[in-house]
């Protein structure tokens, strides 16, 4: 597995630089930064961090603002916010936006690594003595997203990002797509470094033909137990799935929604995150339809 990469946002330079030197005592992490919202973003969409750590009072854009936007890029990054606000309120929107972890500043000393080992294997942490406000899911929500995309080319590199993503964190991952989308995606899996072998072998990484029924849920546990037994504590799939989108361009919006409905409660049941690529709408659909297929994800996405 590749070193974990983590993005510090923080306007001020000192507390900027206190993070950074903290994380360069630990090795095997890569560490960039960014000291407003918008560059932040910019960062979050060329460099793919793992993790950023943020704060809420930022210039341009606000800590919570990016984080709602960090959630319809293609493979969402795992957020942990570093800030002195306090109050509950404050706490339980930033978790419910899907950060996993909220670290008040006068406990970074001591809190920063231990929310940054939680974040990374899929568990929240809050530093203590925080109170969070009422409404907040104790379980960390699954991420159902639909993309669009304009161009193949694109699709593909959603898709590679996503598998990949799942794979270098450690998590596993389930593929269901035509066998040339699989070869393409494994062609651009091994650009990015990820051994599909390996991971095939370690029962982590799995695919399944779009033109052949599967039982999902099987083999979901099945990639969640390999995970674990390959050391991660607490494993999530990332399912990326043709199928619906198929469905969807072959003029079968009913049966398309259908198929995503089944997604989401799967999602209910498992730790997973979802990728559904679809191609771009062309203008003559059914408007309310689309609205429904669009209201069964958690983010919509255009590329």
């Amino acid at each position: 597995m590749r070193d974990p990469k983590i993005l510090v946002v923080d306007d001020f330079a000192q507390f900027r630089q206190f993070i950074v030197s903290t994380l360069k005592q630990k090795a095997k992490l890569r560490i960039t930064a960014a000291s407003n919202g918008v560059e932040a973003l910019q960062k979050a969409r060329d460099e793919l961090p793992d993790l950023i750590l943020i704060d809420i009072g930022l210039p341009d854009l606000n800590g919570l603002e990016v984080a709602e936007r960090m959630r319809r890029l293609a493979v969402p990054p795992r957020i942990v916010f570093i800030t002195q606000e306090s109050s509950p309120e404050v706490v339980g929107e930033a978790l419910n936006l899907g950060a996993l972890g909220y670290v008040h500043k006068q406990r970074a000393r001591t809190d920063l690594l231990p929310a940054i080992e939680a974040a990374l294997e899929g568990r929240r942490f809050v530093s203590r003595g925080l109170q969070i406000g009422p409404g907040v899911n104790a379980k960390v929500e699954s991420h159902h997203q639909i993309l669009f995309c304009s161009e193949a080319e694109a699709m593909l590199n959603a898709i590679a990002d996503f598998v990949a993503g799942a794979l270098k964190s450690g998590n596993a991952a389930l593929l269901w797509a035509s066998k040339s989308r699989r070869d393409q995606i494994h062609s651009e899996l091994l650009t990015r470094g990820v051994h599909v072998n390996a991971a095939i072998e370690r029962g982590t990484y799995a695919f399944v033909d779009v033109d052949e029924s599967a039982e999902i849920t099987d083999a979901i546990n099945r990639l969640s137990e390999a995970a674990f037994q390959a050391g991660k504590s607490h494993p999530r799939v990332a399912l990326c799935s043709e199928r619906a989108g198929r469905t969807w361009a072959e003029g079968k919006t009913d049966e398309a929604i259908r198929l995503e409905q089944r997604a989401n409660e799967i999602a209910r049941h498992h730790d997973i995150d979802i990728l559904c690529p679809y191609p771009l709408p062309h203008g003559d659909e059914d408007h309310s339809a689309f609205k429904k297929l669009c209201a069964e994800h958690s983010s919509v996405s255009f590329r």
